[in-house]
């Protein structure tokens, strides 16, 4: 079994829930993000949010996958400030909808006085509701902007236990896992972080407080990749015991403290009918014959060969 952490499926198509649920991703977090272009309004951002808490939801679970996401305001568009305080304004009805796991992502983009702000806000808003956070690094001065999210986490009393970091590489993964936060990896194919790069990291540092995730968007990106990454982990000889930590335990360890998730989730799911609609909406197309299924063994009962 696989949870997948961070995946951005509002950007991928039915045919990656299907390829994610037969290579053994049972479960998904999808966090905030950016679209890659500018909202302009609140209002595109509060039906985004609407969308990734529902029909995203609903399309998940018609392909056997268990789909929870995280709540906030992207680093990037942060800096627009009127869209910034208007949306943290809606932030706490949205956080406390069902599924919701954690606050993120947050943290800097290019570490301005605005992204600071925002983020001090938003850890606040996580302490008040109990919830975990999920920390995106910057792209640019990434070590600097890590080092500075922890230290104002610090600042604001936040558990480094309740807390993941994400986007890692070689150069920060030490500084995190020493202050006690859980270190995430983004595996993409040309960029941030390479399944065999993710191989040795676990070989050096070892597995506790490590989790590996795809980050899928829009972008030239894999919603494969934690299964590629543990195919690749066991053939280079990492112990089972390390890959099924940084590949399943270790989220459900930190994402379950939200309430939200827990593994009985996805080992005693529902049924799979496709004629189901979510707001009067299919996932199927003219002519197309409904998937039915009855619920699936629960995982118990299997055995590995």
């Amino acid at each position: 079994m696989f949870i997948d952490p961070h995946a951005h499926m509002i950007s991928r198509s039915t045919d990656d829930y299907d390829a994610m649920a037969r290579a053994g991703v049972f479960a998904v977090v999808e966090p905030s993000f950016w679209l890659g272009q500018p909202r302009t309004n609140v209002g595109s951002y509060l039906d985004y949010l609407s969308t990734i808490l529902g029909l995203e939801r609903f399309r998940a679970g018609q392909f056997g996958v268990r789909h929870y996401c995280c709540i906030g305001l992207n680093p990037k568009e942060a800096n627009n400030e009127p869209l910034a305080e208007a949306v943290l304004a809606e932030l706490p009805r949205f956080a406390v909808k069902e599924g919701v796991v954690a606050l993120g992502e947050l943290g800097y983009d290019e570490q301005t006085p605005q992204e600071d702000k925002c983020l001090r806000v938003r850890i606040e808003l996580a302490k008040e509701l109990d919830l975990p956070i999920m920390v995106h690094t910057p792209h640019r001065d990434k070590h600097r902007g890590t080092l500075r999210t922890m230290d104002v986490l610090a600042e604001h009393g936040f558990d480094p236990a309740r807390c993941v970091i994400d986007h890692n590489t070689e150069e920060t993964v030490r500084d995190v896992l020493d202050r006690g936060y859980f270190a995430a990896f983004s595996i993409y194919p040309y960029t941030k972080m390479g399944n065999k790069r993710m191989t040795e990291i676990v070989r050096q540092h070892g597995p506790d407080r490590i989790i590996v995730d795809s980050a899928c968007d829009w972008g030239v990106s894999d919603p494969l990749a934690v299964p590629k990454t543990e195919a690749l982990m066991a053939q280079r000889g990492i112990a089972a015991k390390a890959i099924r930590m940084v590949t399943y335990e270790s989220a459900l360890s930190v994402y379950g403290l939200s309430g939200a998730m827990q593994e009985t989730d996805w080992t005693t799911p529902s049924a799979i009918d496709h004629r189901t609609l979510f707001q009067g909406n299919s996932m199927l197309r003219g002519g197309q014959a409904p998937r039915i299924t009855s619920p699936s063994r629960n995982i118990n009962d299997l055995r590995i060969a």
